[in-house]
């Protein structure tokens, strides 16, 4: 029976991936300790979660205004600390729960990310995947010693030439190459481990790799394009796809989209998951969650918007006046998330201003949150699993760790009870939870 995945979206960070969060009363302090992620890892195996994924960025949200004071003073996602180190202390406290992190293909090589997610899988016996960005701004690019970021489309050209070689360097060792006989001194039989010797347009790595495969195979690929370029890479290389779409109906469409575009590669849509962004706010009863959301909602303020938005169209909005119009050529110089400033467009405003920008997106904000007791949010997650828009969630805190603690609590039971939702992990590794198979030599080809 079809079962919904669940993610826990988490970032290495002083909030949320909204900024106020760090502001309510119940939020923890000790976020750059061992202890906050470890707790946060058992609430999540608790309620049975497929993965607790990491985003990440290269540069904490310093474009508006040209100076990143406004984000130290109001903690705007001011701290940024490295995922994967922070994910193997959450690995350290738990034992299914499947562990994703960030990393750019823009600013490192594919010899490097290989290895480290390879390693990663094997450190955490099968759990771990690698989601896949190619890095939206220019102050990531300066961080990493580049004067600006990389053309939209041409990051994902670039991305495609990198997964080729990641993933060949992934299959160029053989499942059973290691066989460790130390009678005859034979280690590992030679011809089980190849060179890869790929020369891509962007790309070299001759190998071979220094990482055997691990129990899953491989680390599973998690994407989130969602511009055109975005969902075009997706369809090719993403096996856990992370979709933010505000109705019922867009989401229905481009769930069909998306696995239509699957298919067109070649590849088996039931193997490629796609998880719906929502922002529940859980509690005993609709009553209760109401003024938790009333009580986040006096928390954020303009400067979170004005610098969210900065940070994702790779523009300075404060070198606008609030209803000072975008022209024409403004609109085409956002370079950072298309799908940003697509979704203003689309709702008919052709020149925004920045206060538009603020209302149709909601960015910085905690936008069409989920609010109710158990029976509210199981029946908006049931329909749209069931029709179905999306074959699971992740699922964005407003505060941490208690969002999390609050739909494990309330949500989590009522799921199990309508058999939408497992009561125990059946399989050990990440690509059992999805429903996976094990990854074979050459099957992204």
């Amino acid at each position: 029976m079809r079962q919904i995945h669940l993610v826990a979206f988490l970032q290495a960070q002083n909030c949320t991936t909204i900024p106020a969060a760090w502001r309510h009363p119940e939020a923890r302090a000790d976020f750059t300790s061992p202890e906050y992620y470890q707790h946060i890892g058992r609430v999540l195996e608790h309620g049975k979660f497929d993965i607790g994924f990491f985003d990440d960025r290269l540069a904490m949200p310093d474009m508006y205004t040209g100076d990143h004071a406004h984000t130290i003073e109001h903690g705007i996602r001011a701290v940024k600390m490295d995922p994967v180190a922070v994910l193997m202390a959450m690995a350290m406290a738990t034992e299914r729960l499947g562990l994703g992190a960030t990393f750019s293909t823009t600013y490192h090589e594919p010899f490097y990310v290989a290895r480290l997610f390879q390693t990663l899988d094997l450190m955490t016996k099968g759990r771990a995947a690698w989601n896949v960005v190619t890095s939206v701004n220019d102050n990531e690019a300066r961080n990493m010693g580049r004067d600006k970021v990389i053309a939209h489309d041409d990051r994902y050209d670039r991305a495609d030439d990198f997964m080729e070689a990641a993933l060949g360097l992934w299959d160029s060792w053989d499942d059973d190459a290691i066989i460790l006989d130390k009678a005859n001194s034979v280690f590992a039989k030679p011809g089980s481990v190849r060179r890869l010797d790929h020369e891509g347009e962007f790309y070299k790595t001759r190998g071979p790799f220094t990482v055997p495969r691990s129990v899953q195979g491989r680390p599973v690929v998690i994407q989130a394009g969602a511009s055109g370029r975005g969902q075009k890479f997706a369809a090719r290389w993403g096996e856990l796809l992370f979709t933010a779409f505000p109705t019922f109906d867009i989401a229905k469409r481009n769930y069909d989209s998306l696995k239509a575009a699957c298919a067109a590669n070649g590849r088996n849509p039931d193997n490629f998951k796609i998880a719906a962004l929502g922002f529940p706010v859980a509690a005993a009863t609709k009553m209760e969650a109401e003024d938790k959301r009333a009580l986040y909602d006096t928390l954020p303020n303009e400067t979170d918007q004005l610098s969210l938005l900065s940070e994702g169209l790779n523009y300075d909005f404060g070198q606008k006046g609030m209803d000072e119009p975008f022209t024409d050529e403004d609109m085409e110089g956002l370079s950072g998330i298309q799908a940003l400033r697509d979704r203003v467009v689309q709702q008919g405003v052709a020149n925004p201003t920045p206060r538009d920008f603020m209302n149709l997106t909601q960015r910085g904000r905690l936008n069409h949150a989920w609010v109710g007791g158990p029976k509210e949010i199981a029946d908006i997650m049931e329909e749209w699993f069931t029709s179905p828009v999306c074959d699971g969630f992740v699922i964005g805190p407003s505060v941490l760790p208690g969002s999390f603690e609050d739909f494990v609590e309330h949500v989590v039971p009522e799921l199990q009870r309508r058999g939408l939702y497992r009561k125990e992990y059946t399989g050990s590794t990440l690509r059992d939870h999805l429903g996976l198979p094990k990854a074979t030599h050459g099957d992204w080809q």
